[in-house]
């Protein structure tokens, strides 16, 4: 079984195809966008400034009730409360900014209302990565819908940018 699988079976869901084939055939997290992509499997990496490089499954099972919800994969960190997800069930897996600050249950909120869409699609998200674009961008732009990548309930301001 290989860690995909394995991070698989925790998760309950599948990765998305282009997801799967970066941690098989690239590496297993420590690049891409805001400080690469989380490992799938818990590990240090030398020579790297943090003691611990972010693990998804860890964080996947470590979620507190208030936490996005279990068909969100965890990506990267994006700086203060702000985190970077692909959904796991939408079609073309959209890429979530979530702000974990951005929402209050006490005003009968949910988790969705700290939510907006940086891209509509993960590989979209990747190359624009991948091609010296700023991922943020997107996802802070005022007036996008979430079907052209933007924003959906909850405005996000620039002062949240890293």
């Amino acid at each position: 079984m290989t860690e995909v699988d394995r991070a698989e079976r925790e998760l309950g869901y599948s990765l998305p195809s282009l997801l799967r084939r970066l941690y098989t055939e690239i590496g297993d997290g420590g690049y891409g966008p805001d400080g690469g992509l989380a490992s799938l499997t818990p590990h240090y990496i030398p020579g790297w400034y943090r003691p611990d490089w972010p693990c998804a499954a860890t964080h996947h099972a470590a979620r507190p009730s208030r936490a996005a919800p279990s068909s969100w994969f965890f990506m990267t960190g994006g700086g203060c409360t702000m985190e970077w997800y692909v959904s796991l069930i939408a079609v073309d897996h959209p890429v979530l900014l979530w702000d974990a600050d951005g929402w209050e249950p006490d005003w009968g909120e949910n988790p969705h209302d700290g939510l907006c869409y940086a891209a509509p699609s993960l590989r979209k998200w990747l190359w624009t990565w991948a091609d010296g674009g700023d991922v943020w961008d997107e996802a802070l732009s005022p007036g996008s819908t979430p079907e052209q990548g933007g924003r959906t309930r909850r405005l996000i301001t620039t002062s949240h940018r890293p």
